[in-house]
C-alpha cells in the first residue's frame, strides 16, 4: 500500500487539458520509532549506580544516554549493552530499543531475525510502539512473510491503546480491504481517531472520505475543516487539496488567490500535482498575473516528476512558443512522454505532428496510429483524424466503412465546430457507401460504444 496516491474532485482547465483530478487518500507508512528513554538522563553517575544495581529503567536510560550520546560518549555497542540488560529483565521498552538496533546494524551485527524476536517480546509485552512496527513489518514483509492479517492485529493492539499511527495505518487496512473486509465507516471510524490526536495524515485522510462520502456523509465543509487542520501541520497532500477546494469554491468561497497560495506552499515541498496546477493558474492568470514563463516553469519541475498533464502542457508551449522558443522537435518529445503514460490528447497530438511533419518526420502510418491510441480512449478528435485517414488511405488501407464508423464516433461527443465537421464528413462519406457498407458502419459504430461504455463500468 506504499505511496499510491489517488486525486479526486476538481478540474483546471487549459487549453485541451483538465487539470489533475481532485483528493487523495495517502498510504504512506509512518517511519517506526527509534528507540526510546521513557525519561531524559540527567545525573549519569547516579544513573550509572541504579543501573549497576540492576534497575532496568535505569538500564534503558543509560543505553538511550550512550545511543545519542547524551552525558557520556556516543556508543552504540554500550547502548546496545545496557539495552540488552534491561530487556533481559523483560522491560519493553528496552526490547524495543533492542530491536531497532538489531534492525538497523547499529551496535551489532544487522540481523533481521533477531529484530523480530526483541519487537515480539516487547509487543506481546503490551508496548504498543513495538506492536505498531510489528505491524508495519508484517504488512509490507519486512523481515517476515507478507501477512495483512497479522499486520492487523498488530496495529489493532497498538490502536487500542490509543497509538495514533496505528490507528492511521488500521484505517488504511480497512480503506484497501487488507486483512479485513473492506470497509469504509470502519476506515473513517480509526481515521478519525488518530486525526483527534493531530495526525496529520489521517486528518487528511478524514478529509478525503468527507470530499468522497466514503464511510461518512459527503461533506465538503467537514473536508475543508480536516485538510486545513493537516495542511497548517505542512501536509502537503492536504495543501494540494485545500488548494482544489478553493479552486472549485467547495467549502469554501471560490478564491484563485487561496488556491495559488495552497498549491505553491504544496509545490515548493515537491508535491507534483500542485506544481502542475499552479503551472495551470499562470497559464491563465487565476489568482496570479498571467506569465506564461513561470507556466513553463512549474509545468516542467511537474513533467519532470512524471505528471502526464505537464508533460503534454509543456509539449503545448513548445508547439505554441509560450514561455519558450518555440520549437517542434521539443513539444514532440513532451507529447511522446504524456503518450507512453496513455495520454489521449498527446497520442493524438503526436498523430498531427506525423501528419504535418513538425518535429519528426512525415509518416502517415505513425500519425494513423496516434489517432488510433487517442481514439481507442473515446477521444473524439482522433476519432474524428482517423476516419479521414481512412476515408483518404492515408497510413491505413482506404476503408469507407472504417471511415464512417470513426467520424460517427468523433461526433458525438465533440465540441461544437468538432461535431460539426464530424458529422459533414460522415455525412459525406455516406453518399459514397453502398446500403449494406453504410448499415455496417452504423452497426460498428453501436457495438464499438457499446464495448467501451462497458469498458468504462469496470
Amino acid at each position: 500500500m506504499l505511496n499510491t496516491r489517488r486525486r479526486l474532485g476538481g478540474v483546471l482547465v487549459v487549453l485541451l487539458v483538465s487539470g489533475v483530478a481532485g483528493a487523495q487518500t495517502p498510504s504512506v507508512r509512518p517511519r517506526a520509532q527509534t528507540e526510546t528513554a521513557q525519561t531524559a538522563p540527567t545525573d549519569i553517575a547516579a544513573l550509572r549506580v541504579k543501573a549497576n544495581a540492576g534497575n532496568a529503567v535505569a538500564q534503558n536510560i543509560l543505553g538511550f544516554a550512550y545511543r545519542f550520546g547524551r552525558g557520556v560518549p556516543q556508543d552504540d555497542a554500550q547502548a546496545v549493552a545496557w539495552y540488552r540488560k534491561a530487556a533481559e529483565q523483560g522491560y519493553s521498552l528496552a526490547q524495543s530499543n533492542l530491536g531497532y538496533a538489531y534492525r538497523e546494524g547499529r551496535g551489532v551485527p544487522q540481523e533481521d531475525a533477531q529484530a523480530v524476536a526483541w519487537y515480539r517480546k516487547s509487543a506481546e509485552r503490551g508496548y504498543a510502539p513495538a506492536q505498531f512496527i510489528l505491524g508495519g513489518m508484517h504488512e509490507n514483509g519486512l523481515a517476515v512473510p507478507e501477512d495483512g492479517v497479522q499486520a492487523v492485529e498488530w496495529y489493532r493492539k497498538a490502536a487500542d491503546q490509543g497509538h495514533a499511527a496505528a490507528q492511521y495505518n488500521l484505517g488504511l487496512m480497512y480503506t484497501g480491504g487488507q486483512g479485513v473486509p473492506q470497509d469504509d465507516a470502519q476506515a473513517a471510524g480509526w481515521y478519525r481517531k488518530a486525526a483527534d490526536q493531530g495526525h496529520a495524515a489521517a486528518q487528511h485522510a478524514l478529509g478525503v472520505m468527507y470530499d468522497n462520502g466514503q464511510g461518512v456523509p459527503q461533506d465538503d465543509a467537514q473536508s475543508v475543516a480536516w485538510y486545513r487542520e493537516a495542511a497548517y501541520q505542512g501536509f502537503a497532500a492536504a495543501q494540494y487539496n485545500l488548494g482544489l477546494m478553493y479552486a472549485n469554491g467547495q467549502g469554501v468561497p471560490q478564491d484563485n488567490m487561496q488556491a495559488v497560495a495552497w498549491y505553491r506552499k504544496a509545490a515548493d515541498q515537491g508535491d507534483a500535482a500542485a506544481e502542475y496546477n499552479l503551472g495551470v493558474m499562470y497559464d491563465n492568470g487565476r489568482g496570479v498575473p498571467q506569465e506564461d514563463a513561470q507556466a513553463v516553469a512549474w509545468y516542467r519541475k511537474s513533467a519532470d516528476r512524471g505528471i502526464a498533464n505537464a508533460q503534454y502542457n509543456l509539449g503545448l508551449m513548445y508547439a505554441s512558443g509560450r514561455g519558450v522558443s518555440h520549437d517542434d522537435t521539443q513539444a514532440v518529445a513532451w507529447y511522446r512522454r504524456a503518450a507512453d503514460q496513455g495520454f489521449a490528447d498527446a497520442h493524438n497530438n503526436l498523430g498531427l505532428a506525423y501528419l504535418n511533419g513538425r518535429g519528426v518526420p512525415k509518416d502517415d502510418a505513425q500519425a494513423a496510429e496516434g489517432f488510433r491510441r487517442a481514439a481507442d480512449q473515446g477521444y473524439a478528435a482522433a476519432q474524428s483524424n482517423l476516419g479521414l485517414m481512412y476515408a483518404y488511405g492515408r497510413g491505413v488501407p482506404q476503408d469507407y466503412v472504417e471511415a464512417h464508423k470513426w467520424c460517427t464516433l468523433g461526433a458525438s461527443p465533440a465540441s461544437a465546430e468538432d461535431q460539426k465537421k464530424s458529422s459533414e464528413a460522415r455525412d459525406l462519406l455516406a453518399t459514397l457507401m453502398t446500403p449494406a457498407q453504410l448499415a455496417e458502419a452504423q452497426k460498428l459504430a453501436r457495438e464499438w460504444l457499446a464495448a467501451f461504455e462497458k469498458r468504462g463500468e469496470k
